[in-house]
């Protein structure tokens, strides 16, 4: 679905509140606005980008990877295990 957005004064991107409520975005909340390859731009909230972050993280290390097995890893790199 397309929705239209309005720049006012001061670059403000004025959004359609059923946006904003779908997808839980509040006054003085951050979004992340990045450039496509085709020269477009995409809107994301940060929960959003942590989502696919994540997502990315567990197709490289698997889904059982945790923080810790990493520290071990990398003590043992570096000689501290």
């Amino acid at each position: 679905m397309t929705y239209h957005a309005k720049v006012i004064a001061g670059g403000k991107i004025v959004m359609p509140s059923e946006l904003l409520q779908e997808f839980g975005i509040k006054d003085g909340d951050s979004l992340i606005v990045e450039r496509d390859d085709q020269g477009g731009l995409s809107l994301r909230t940060f929960e959003q980008a942590l989502r696919e972050s994540q997502r990315r993280a567990r197709a490289v290390f698997g889904a059982d990877y945790t923080v810790d097995q990493f520290i071990a890893e990398k003590r043992a790199d570096w000689g501290e295990a």
